[in-house]
């Protein structure tokens, strides 16, 4: 067991992003970027080369009607969609993702995932662990923290800042330091290089000049001894490659047909009548942005939280779903394949939990359902094409198998490079565990 020791805790408590030092747009990148490659230096030769892309979809995904159906279950439970069979001998899936019935032996389906939570809390999404745990850094701060990729943002949160309790992408006493990126408004504008290059040199003079002035003991960690790194960091800054991997305009338009962007419109998760467009563009800003060696993506796809009543028709609702997201979905392994990084890129999609396996009586649609949920897993070098995990004849419980949140970031933490038995020290510098059950799904690795 390694631990992943902080220098100076408390600094990492006490100074945010925007308490950094802001002179026009070089203070908050700068020594952002200067504290990721800090990070990257650190890590020395543990840096893997391996990312992962995680897909939330957040809302609860039903699992009996996408993953586990039950055929032969009473009415009340099994729902109008029929399975369909896969590449997978014996194992089946709903009719409206055939294209992930096609590519099921390159998969890893999980069933009977068991989370504590029975709401839309997405602590243990991210950490693994409910909030009754405690605050605990996001997973994809710790692998920012534990095994930066040289020379590019470890961790890129592909979807917009929440506001609390709702903020789960936090890293705590991972440092804030090692707090996702989030390519939107004045982030992106962040990275963007200065007209006036002439100002621009002014700026970093400035910098040299109030770093001197700062005392001794004074943020000695956040500032002393960064020169190397800030002048690396300059040097992504005035580089296109970080703005690049952000840029899905870049792509060919056939790149976003494939994708299935806008290929169709989705409901409200209230009001059926309101449509969105289907937006596939943070798939391919994901696949773009792991191929440039970000270490962790995250995104959170569409809206899954219908429920019961005429205005919140879950079946109406997944009939347009599940086709776009197919096709998403697919699209990005085939991609991520084709490219030749199958086995250094994990993609990893669930959501918080299942849905009750019992239709309601309100009206056609499921509740909230901890007991059961789904994940699908490709590449990464894991040992796919099988299924992990059996339910019950109604998709209630879990009946072989026993695979938690815990497990699945046990797994890509193991994926990663990173012992998941491994500790982080706290605020106070006390070590708390990633995980309180390190053990990853023995079946994949």
């Amino acid at each position: 067991m390694f631990t992943l020791r902080s220098p100076n805790p408390a600094s990492a408590r006490g100074v945010l992003r925007r308490d950094c030092l802001r002179i026009g747009g070089l203070g908050l990148c700068g020594l952002t970027l200067a504290d990721v490659l800090r990070s990257d230096a650190a890590a020395g030769a543990a840096r893997r080369t391996k990312s992962v892309i995680y897909i939330v979809l957040n809302g609860g995904p039903s699992h009996i009607d996408m993953w586990d159906l039950k055929p032969h279950a009473p009415t009340e439970y099994r729902g109008p969609f029929q399975p369909i069979a896969t590449s997978l001998p014996g194992v089946e899936i709903c009719e409206h993702m055939p294209r992930q019935a096609a590519l099921m032996d390159r998969l890893a389906l999980l069933r009977g995932i068991r989370s504590v939570e029975n709401d839309h809390y997405l602590s243990e999404v991210y950490t693994g662990l409910p909030r009754t745990s405690g605050a605990r850094p996001a997973f994809g701060s710790v692998v920012s923290r534990a095994a930066a990729a040289p020379g590019l943002l470890p961790y890129v949160s592909l979807s917009a800042v929440q506001s609390p309790p709702f903020e789960y992408e936090n890293p705590h006493y991972a440092g804030a330091g090692h707090a996702p990126f989030r390519p939107f408004e004045e982030a992106v504008e962040d990275l963007s290089p200065p007209a006036d290059r002439a100002a621009f040199e002014n700026r970093r003079q400035l910098l040299r000049s109030l770093d001197r002035l700062l005392p001794e003991e004074s943020c000695a960690e956040l500032f002393r001894g960064t020169d190397r790194f800030q002048a690396r960091a300059l040097e992504m800054l005035m580089s296109s490659r970080v703005r690049d991997a952000l840029d899905v305009s870049q792509e060919p338009e056939e790149t976003l047909r494939r994708y299935g962007h806008r290929a169709g419109q989705y409901p409200h998760q209230t009001v059926k009548s309101i449509l969105y467009d289907w937006d596939a563009k943070p798939f391919v800003q994901a696949r773009r942005l792991v191929e440039a060696g970000v270490r962790v993506v995250t995104l959170q796809v569409a809206a899954w939280d219908h429920h019961s009543g005429p205005e919140s028709d879950i079946f109406f609702a997944l009939r347009r779903l599940m086709p776009l997201l197919d096709v998403s979905f697919t699209a990005l392994c085939e991609d991520l394949d084709e490219r030749g990084l199958t086995d250094d890129v994990l993609v990893v999609m669930l959501g918080e939990f299942g849905r009750t396996p019992r239709i309601s009586e309100l009206g056609p649609g499921r509740e909230h359902w901890a007991d059961a949920g789904c994940a699908v897993l490709f590449g990464g070098g894991l040992k796919t094409g099988q299924v992990i995990g059996r339910t019950d004849a109604r998709a209630e419980r879990s009946i072989e198998g026993r695979t938690t949140f815990q497990s699945v970031l046990a797994t890509i933490y193991t994926v990663l490079g990173i012992d998941p038995a491994s500790t982080l020290p706290d605020f106070q510098g006390r070590p708390q565990l990633l995980l309180d059950d390190p053990d990853p799904i023995r079946e994949l690795v």
